[in-house]
């Protein structure tokens, strides 16, 4: 696997995002061991502190949970608390900037529902 990273957010944040992605697509289950830090380390090609950074970040949101001396495991509402959490990141950025764009435009409400489902046909 090759992960590119972007130069917008850290490294950690970015890690945090992809280990999200995983639970979101079920190659994580609930109560399912991820990853150690160095085989995160490795597969990504960064430093273990990064990746600690990364991990810390979920485990603080209640995402991943810690089993003494085994490793970190997906937490029960894992999936859920991604969900939303991203949820409200699309409304409050995503939304808002693409409202704001439109209205530079000049777009209707309609005009954006039928770009939304001309994109869903494709």
């Amino acid at each position: 696997m090759n992960i590119t990273f972007d130069d917008k957010q850290p490294i950690f944040q970015q890690v945090a995002y992809i280990i999200e992605d995983d639970i979101l697509n079920g190659t994580f289950r609930v109560d399912e061991q991820i990853l150690s830090v160095a085989q995160f380390s490795q597969l990504f090609q960064i430093n273990p502190a990064t990746v600690v950074k990364g991990i810390g970040l979920l485990v603080n949101e209640g995402i991943l949970y810690k089993k003494r001396g085994l490793g970190m495991y997906v937490a029960m509402d894992a999936k859920q608390k991604i969900q939303m959490k991203r949820r409200d990141r699309f409304y409050k950025e995503l939304l808002s900037n693409l409202l704001n764009e439109a209205d530079k435009l000049g777009l209707t409400t309609k005009d954006i529902i039928n770009m939304i489902k001309q994109l869903r046909k494709e």
